[in-house]
């Protein structure tokens, strides 16, 4: 589906990363016939049918479409070594998540404090994103642009038990998930058309492929940006090859690439930069600093009605999604989604409750051996900090150190959060479903075992944010125009750049990063 070849190596602009936000940026600059456009992506085409094709997300985790990071060590949980999937294809995540289009509320935008990125000012860029497909209360969603948000088309009899459990216990339900605040319930919208994936590449990259001044490069890994003086002039791919970049060159390779790239080019804190033998170009000591995730601690039941999605891989659920694009294989996993406060102090919600109609262990991996239910408790808020580094030789290798639940206070908001899990499971809308725990889960009680639960299983529901911090002290990474400090020609546009996480899922803003880092660009 691709224009792949060498083609002129001098452009513009040179975007590093064809995901969420390189994506968005590939279009809305080669939109002006007067500029060449480079979009250099490590990974290669986005045409598997397990990409298309929903519930076939997991089936791409630890393969060629995978990155397959793996954390540290995290002394917080019990010494484990986390897997995080990350998108290596066009597309980049966007090809390889659960489709949920979650931008948070108002405050996770105005607590950022950015001028120019408040909740009111980034709005109308989710707006230019997005086309909701279908209901559209309350006018909160855009209508025209090119990322179909769409509902589920074949959602499971336990997700409308799960909305009516979360209607029992009091919980608001939301016309629609998206608006200024998130606190109640809702099915999750997802980014799909008529059954199918509908990720970034879809909405941005292939309606600009025919433009003759943009170029897109498959399987090509940037080792490096190039720097004269303190001026980033272009990257350097493996093998030595350059691509020069006229104008600016901008980095879109996600919270984890996008540091470490900068760090493997001579951005960042110094010291350790010499210690892996890199060449100091600039002493930017924040870049991969600040990193924050949303964790996720599972509670699993039997489902007492053979129901669930265990027969989604069937060879009729596969017939019925090929020729009629519905049925179990239209299903994004987590259908639907609760976000609560544990305590009246929050402001807004600190945990989100995802329902997921079938057993989803270590990420989908693990085959299910019976029908059973897995609701997510996840951690809106995190206060504990990681970081990015470097490592291996010449820095090549990158390490990553969430630094899970090293704030004590997100240990007890994630037990409260599943505290409140057990009561959905148990409300008399779940009673014909929800049966007893289903292993992995034992059946903690007490908050002592809760927090040994999270400890013990918890993992990424793949929101990294913050390692090139926006802001507008001298010691942030970007400042609100998306520029690296320190140095000229080179910008950071993607989710790395969030000060804080957003009570959401990071798909959506790093759209609308995208969008406004264009215009940024373009103005």
């Amino acid at each position: 589906m691709l224009t792949v070849g060498e083609g002129p190596m001098e452009y513009d602009y040179v975007i590093v990363g064809a995901g969420s936000a390189g994506c968005v940026l590939a279009n809305r600059l080669s939109a002006d016939p007067g500029v060449s456009v480079a979009l250099l992506e490590a990974g290669g085409n986005d045409d598997k049918l397990e990409i298309r094709m929903p519930a076939g997300f997991r089936t791409l985790f630890k393969t060629d479409y995978d990155w397959n990071y793996t954390t540290v060590k995290q002394v917080e949980l019990i010494g484990r070594e986390l897997y995080w999937p990350r998108g290596r294809v066009l597309g980049g995540s966007s090809s390889i998540n659960a489709q949920m289009w979650v931008r948070g509320c108002r405050l996770d935008y105005d607590q950022w404090g950015v001028p120019g990125w408040s909740y009111d000012e980034v709005l109308p860029y989710f707006h230019k994103a997005e086309r909701r497909v279908g209901s559209n209360a309350g006018g909160v969603y855009g209508t025209t642009g090119p990322l179909y948000i769409s509902e589920l088309r074949s959602p499971n009899v336990t997700t409308t038990a799960f909305l009516r459990a979360c209607a029992e216990l009091g919980l608001r339900r939301l016309a629609e998930l998206n608006g200024p605040s998130n606190e109640g319930f809702c099915p999750t919208p997802v980014t799909q058309d008529r059954g199918r994936r509908w990720s970034s590449a879809d909405a941005y990259l292939r309606p600009a492929l025919e433009r003759p001044n943009l170029t897109v490069l498959t399987d090509t890994t940037v080792e490096r940006v190039v720097f004269d003086g303190r001026r980033a002039t272009g990257v350097e791919r493996r093998g030595g090859a350059r691509v020069t970049a006229r104008r600016e060159v901008i980095l879109a390779a996600g919270t984890i690439g996008s540091p470490h790239l900068l760090m493997r080019s001579g951005v960042g804190a110094a010291g350790e930069l010499r210690d892996a033998g890199v060449e100091v170009v600039h002493d930017l000591p924040e870049v991969g600093r600040n990193l924050q995730d949303h964790l996720s601690s599972g509670m699993y039941v039997r489902s007492l009605q053979p129901v669930t999605l265990l027969k989604a891989e069937s060879l009729v659920q596969l017939a019925r999604y090929l020729v009629l694009r519905s049925g179990m294989l239209t299903t994004n996993v987590g259908e639907a989604v609760a976000f609560v406060k544990t305590s009246q102090e929050e402001p807004e919600p600190d945990i989100e409750l995802v329902f997921a109609p079938g057993p989803f262990i270590d990420h989908g991996l693990a085959a299910p051996a019976e029908h059973g239910l897995t609701l997510g408790v996840v951690l809106l808020q995190p206060e504990s900090r990681g970081r990015v580094g470097l490592s291996g030789p010449s820095g090549r290798e990158v390490a990553i150190d969430p630094g899970y639940l090293t704030r004590e206070v997100d240990v007890r908001r994630m037990v409260a959060g599943l505290k409140t899990a057990k009561q959905v499971f148990g409300t008399a809308a779940m009673r014909p479903y929800a049966g007893p725990p289903m292993a992995p889960y034992w059946g903690p009680e007490t908050d002592e075992e809760l927090a040994r639960w999270v400890r013990e299983r918890a993992e990424t529901l793949y929101h990294p944010v913050g390692t090139c911090r926006m802001g507008t002290d001298a010691a942030s990474v970007v400042d609100p125009e998306l520029r690296v400090r320190g140095v000229e020609g080179l910008r950071v546009v993607d989710a790395s750049i969030m000060p804080t996480l957003n009570r959401g899922h990071t798909h959506a803003p790093a759209v609308m990063i995208g969008e406004k880092g264009a215009d940024l660009l373009l103005t």
